[in-house]
């Protein structure tokens, strides 16, 4: 790692492992959620990872480099979690398994941002325009995912359901 630009391309491999890795899990928590907008807003968000997949793969090829030279530790961590507490663990009420599904999610998403939200900064501080472009529309979206979540476990009945 010699220049800003070095560690750019390393953490667009990142953030693509990262989305590769979550991706199917985020599919298994939407199919395994009971609650209707909670399944749907799952499987929206593998919708919008997948989306993000192909703008790294792209940014990536853009730049000559291969997008799965690095893998992410933190998301197989995160990863892991999601499907321990997510979807092994034995729940006797499908409500306060939805209940458990919203925080393993926003675990995975918020490590996303907080890529995406690096990766947009670099590329603007070092005049990539077009770039920058795609990483705040990934980000944009990603917040707004996140925002999603939160209003199901905050005012729709997931954790209500699940309290009972």
């Amino acid at each position: 790692m010699n220049s800003l630009k070095d560690i750019y391309l390393d953490q667009l491999q990142d953030i693509w492992s990262a989305n590769t890795q979550c991706l199917p899990v985020v599919t298994e928590l939407g199919c395994a959620a009971q609650d209707e907008d909670l399944s749907e807003a799952l499987i929206d968000g593998g919708n919008g990872i997948a989306d993000g997949i192909a703008h790294i793969e792209k940014l990536c090829n853009d730049h000559g480099i291969k997008p799965n030279a690095e893998h992410c530790k933190g998301m197989e961590g995160l990863v892991n979690e999601a499907r321990k507490h997510g979807l092994s663990d034995e729940f006797t009420d499908a409500d306060v398994r939805d209940a458990a599904i919203i925080p393993q999610y926003q675990r995975m998403v918020h490590y996303a941002l907080a890529g995406y939200g690096t990766l947009a900064a670099f590329a603007n501080r070092l005049g990539l325009v077009g770039d920058a472009a795609i990483l705040k529309n990934c980000l944009d979206q990603t917040y707004d995912g996140d925002r999603r979540m939160t209003e199901i476990a905050t005012k729709g009945g997931v954790n209500k359901e699940a309290a009972s």
